[in-house]
């Protein structure tokens, strides 16, 4: 992949900044799981309850500084009994998967199988919010500056592109080449949102984003007043090709906005 054109580094954070963010992963993921430890539980059981297998799904995933770490989310597609459930397939979730149970189903809806999250958060691999991980062979898509840009952040469980990408898995229809959908259609929006919290990160955006993120989760849309649905729909909120289903877009009255010049290219194979 060539080296992409006007890519901006991330500028400086202060000493202050990453504390406070610190100070807020740390509150903010206990908080989330003593909060929700009934959800929690009951989620696991649920799952082992359905299909063997573990409660768990472990997969190695890029970190801060490129450092590789092993993220956590409830298990939410059927193993075979010989087979890890990392490599149990494609590592992408395509529509109508049929590896998905009908408890993963229902946790990946409303996502609960991120909550497990917390607990990456708490030993310092992730954030609260922050450029979601890539696994090692997408993050080569990326070209080195951009590397360098997305590996500058703790990986978070959510931010702008996870507000907007929210039903992700819809767009990789069966049929089509899902690695080339995501590397060519979405990776390069997904990048632009990194690109931008590189130079936005703050305890109050930070905020605004997991306040977001909630109401997104609980009622299926962000309010206008939080600012994010501007920042989002005027920017690159809606594309022609895949057809993103946003929650900040409605499709009757928003005007479709052209996909704007990628920031990555595909090196020749």
């Amino acid at each position: 992949m060539s080296t992409a054109d006007h890519v901006h580094p991330p500028t400086g954070v202060t000493p202050m900044t990453n504390a406070a963010k610190r100070a807020l992963d740390l509150v903010g993921a206990l908080v989330g799981l003593m909060a929700l430890s009934p959800l929690l539980i009951t989620a696991a059981i649920a799952i082992k309850l359905e299909s063997p297998g573990p409660i768990f799904f472990r997969q190695s995933r890029v970190g801060r500084n490129g450092r590789l770490f092993r993220i956590l989310k409830f298990r939410t597609m059927f193993v075979s009994p010989n087979v890890p459930v990392e490599r149990a397939g494609p590592a992408l979730t395509v529509r109508d998967d049929k590896r998905i149970t009908c408890v993963g189903a229902f946790l990946r809806k409303t996502k609960i199988d991120e909550l497990p999250q917390f607990i990456n958060v708490l030993v310092g691999d992730m954030s609260l919010v922050g450029p979601r991980p890539e696994v090692p062979e997408f993050m080569a898509f990326y070209s080195p500056s951009q590397q360098a840009v997305v590996t500058s952040m703790r990986p978070g469980i959510t931010d702008y592109a996870s507000i907007l990408f929210r039903d992700e898995s819809q767009l990789f229809e069966q049929g089509r080449d899902p690695i080339a959908i995501y590397r060519f259609e979405i990776l390069p929006i997904k990048y632009s949102y990194y690109e931008r919290y590189s130079r936005e990160i703050g305890t109050f955006n930070d905020l605004r984003i997991i306040f977001a993120t909630i109401l997104l989760v609980v009622l299926d849309r962000v309010p206008k007043w939080l600012g994010i649905e501007y920042l989002l729909r005027h920017k690159y909120a809606q594309q022609t090709e895949p057809a993103i289903k946003s929650p900040l877009t409605n499709p009757r009255t928003d005007p479709v906005i052209e996909p704007h010049p990628s920031p990555m290219t595909a090196d020749p194979q």
